[in-house]
């Protein structure tokens, strides 16, 4: 079964940076467009940035100019890069296929950015 797993997370200052990263547990990733996903308290989940097969990116306009998302086919690894952080963007953040997979949601890792 292809696991998904997020790390790089943690507390962080407002005006702060965080690098995630997803590594997928076999290479089928490779041929999706994969996303970065995020779920703060209380709100639907959401996607902030995704990238295809080909490395051609996009971003919700909430975190354009400030995160860059990048993908390493020869790792199976998935990065966001997360400059200039604010405290709206506190949330658990996942990583899945873009459209999403039910079966391929993990635990995310939490990003929390203080005041």
């Amino acid at each position: 079964q292809v696991q998904l797993v997020e790390s790089g997370g943690g507390l962080v200052q407002f005006g702060g940076s965080l690098r995630l990263s997803c590594v997928a547990s076999r290479s089928f990733f490779r041929v999706y467009v994969m996303g970065w996903y995020r779920q703060a308290p209380g709100k639907q989940r959401e996607l902030v940035a995704r990238v295809s097969s080909g490395g051609t990116t996009s971003y919700a306009d909430s975190v354009k100019g400030r995160f860059t998302i990048s993908r390493d086919n020869a790792k199976n690894t998935v990065y966001l890069q997360m400059n200039s952080l604010k405290p709206e963007d506190t949330a658990v953040y996942y990583c899945n296929t873009d459209p999403p997979e039910t079966v391929f949601w993990g635990q995310g890792t939490q990003v929390t950015v203080s005041s």
